[in-house]
């Protein structure tokens, strides 16, 4: 028996099949549709794509989640968005991406949907081989998927891998979410656990203030890093003020923002099979209070991420 929750995805995914297109589909492109004089091979606009790199070197905090939220908003307001995934073992971007297009196809439904690529792991002998042949296949593809979109979303694994720290380097916004919790936050700092004070940057705090370093020496660019609380609970708990005060602290010391992230929400795991977002569902029809709370949610991370989409908009 399907809860609450259930029952109205499954009755707002069948209004967007009713309805003949999703709300994407009407207003981003189309899998392998062109812009008005844009060739398959480019833009013609001459820059470099916007990259927006979703990292955390742990698992289960909802980076694929967020990526394919990220994806949609962009493919509705019209951009061209390429989306490239740094996990080829797990694959979840490819794999939410897949379930998309099945979706699509099976339901009749036009879906706007990214340009899509997985970044292989090399099986090269030695360690140095295989660093040079992934490079050499990361950037290659990074060349291809900037020259003809406007935005490049890069999913990284959810560990510490040479793949992952080349797309931290090359992010022009860098968004971490993470699940509201100290277990978490370990992979970004240390506290004491009598007062709670910051006794120094952890591992992932530090693979990124390499990356800053590495992004400025390579073409004089900046890094804006985001933290994302995810999986926020709708009560006042105690731990919840104590994780928000430290995170505060630790933004000021080590420069990140703090952005809103999506609440523990039953919609955001049951979407994936479908390979849909809230972005995709038909304002009006069979939506719950739970879908209403999440697709505010989405909006508001937009608009913390505060992405340049006015100045992509007029040089696309």
């Amino acid at each position: 028996m399907m809860d609450g929750q259930s029952g109205t995805l499954e009755m707002a995914a069948q209004e967007t099949r009713d309805g003949g297109s999703a709300e994407t589909g009407e207003r981003g492109r189309m899998q392998g549709e062109q812009g008005p004089g844009e060739s398959q091979t480019g833009s013609g606009r001459g820059r470099r794509a916007h990259v927006i790199v979703l990292g955390n070197e742990k698992g289960g905090s909802g980076k694929t989640t967020s990526a394919m939220h990220v994806i949609a908003v962009l493919l509705q307001e019209g951009f061209r968005v390429a989306s490239m995934d740094l996990d080829s073992r797990q694959r979840s971007l490819s794999r939410y991406v897949e379930n998309r297009a099945a979706w699509s196809q099976s339901n009749g439904v036009r879906l706007a949907m990214p340009d899509h690529q997985v970044i292989e792991l090399s099986q090269k002998e030695t360690v140095a081989e295989r660093q040079e042949d992934e490079r050499e296949r990361f950037q290659a593809g990074l060349a291809r998927a900037s020259a003809a979109h406007d935005f490049v979303v890069i999913d990284c694994p959810g560990s510490d891998s040479f793949l992952s720290r080349l797309g931290h380097a090359v992010a022009d916004t860098l968004i971490t979410p993470m699940n509201d919790s100290f277990v978490d936050f370990d992979l970004l700092a240390r506290v004491d656990p009598q007062t709670y004070e910051i006794k120094g940057p952890s591992v992932y705090s530090e693979m990124v203030w390499e990356s800053r370093k590495r992004r400025a020496m390579a073409d004089g660019g900046s890094i804006d890093w985001v933290v994302m609380r995810n999986r926020l609970s709708m009560l006042d708990a105690k731990n919840k003020r104590r994780l928000e005060g430290v995170l505060e602290t630790l933004a000021d010391r080590i420069g990140f923002r703090l952005a809103p992230g999506f609440g523990e929400r039953v919609i955001f795991r049951e979407m994936f099979p479908s390979g849909l977002t809230l972005l995709d569902l038909k304002e009006g029809g069979a939506w719950s209070m739970s879908h209403v709370a999440a697709r505010a949610e989405v909006r508001q991370l937009i608009e913390t991420l505060d992405l340049p989409l006015t100045e992509m908009a007029g040089e696309g």
